[in-house]
């Protein structure tokens, strides 16, 4: 791949640091954009250039896409709590950056003259249905909006688009994994009894793998799932986190606990979300290097712990 100017809306996120470490390694100029002037020292000790602004500020967005003059554009545009989201009002400011962050990153990146963009979506939305509940409705119709605009403008020969749906982001730097060990070593994580739960997952160092694939590989218009090889229950992921921490076996609870607890986390792991990641391995010439949840956990946690 020859060296490309890239930058990264988002990039001291979750996924945004390693993504940014990985696209320095292979010989990139990349910019990462941030909201906090705080973050800038970090960044830089990545090797990237930063650029503060914030992406529902559209003149803002605009005036640090032109001085970088990307060639690419990688949306992961978030503020999510730093352990996930545990209801539907912690949403809320990422619905706003999916929408509006989305319409402002692409308007500024066919100004600056970018030629694609890859936006970074979420999977589990995509399988909520018409069954949603209300409170959730707002991400999902967000989640939405973002692939369309992207797509929409791929379609009208704006810019190329690409989506990248992924899985549940797990692995050892990843905070929701931490926050999940460390409730696993004082069995607060429980089961649910009877649990049919079926979720598609990805380490993030195979997430951040399909990304940089992404940017010369994939269809224009094309949208893809970044999912490992098996999609696994909830009890599955608590025994695997508990094995992976010698910790004891979780507790079994009842269905309806979780539902009056956490009824956003009850809906959102009682899903059933069978993906396949067959497209995007043939499209972006890709694939997992950790083929299952409990592959990547053993391997990359269990020895740590």
């Amino acid at each position: 791949m020859t060296t490309l100017r890239i930058f990264v809306a988002g990039g001291s996120g979750a996924i945004g640091v390693p993504l940014v470490r990985a696209l320095v390694e292979a010989g990139h100029q990349v910019t990462a954009l941030t909201r906090s002037p705080d973050k800038q020292p970090a960044l830089r000790a990545l090797g990237a250039t930063p650029a503060v602004a914030d992406a529902l500020d559209a003149a803002q967005l605009e005036h640090v896409l032109l001085a970088a003059r990307p060639t690419h554009v990688i949306h992961q545009l978030t503020t999510l709590p730093k352990e996930g989201p545990r209801r539907a009002r912690d949403l809320a400011a990422t619905n706003r950056l999916r929408i509006d962050g989305t319409r402002h990153l692409l308007d500024a990146a066919v100004a600056a003259g970018a030629t694609r963009v890859i936006g970074g979506s979420f999977a589990l939305m995509q399988g909520l249905g018409a069954n949603t509940p209300p409170g959730i409705r707002p991400a999902v119709e967000a989640v939405e909006s973002m692939e369309t605009q992207i797509l929409d403008a791929s379609r009208a020969g704006r810019i190329e688009g690409v989506v990248l749906r992924y899985g549940l982001f797990y692995g050892p730097h990843n905070p929701a994994t931490r926050k999940m060990l460390a409730l696993v070593r004082r069995r607060m994580l429980p089961v649910v009894r009877g649990d049919q739960s079926l979720l598609p997952c990805i380490h993030i160092d195979d997430a951040v793998a399909a990304t940089v694939a992404a940017l010369d590989r994939g269809a224009p218009g094309g949208a893809y799932d970044i999912v490992d090889d098996r999609p696994v229950s909830m009890t599955e992921i608590a025994q695997a986190l508990a094995e992976c921490a010698g910790a004891p076996a979780p507790l079994t609870v009842p269905r309806w606990l979780p539902r009056l607890v956490s009824p956003y986390l009850a809906r959102m792991t009682s899903l059933r979300l069978p993906l396949s990641n067959a497209e995007a391995r043939a499209a972006l010439g890709w694939r997992p290097a950790f083929p299952t949840m409990r592959e990547g956990l053993s391997q990359t946690i269990g020895r740590a712990a």
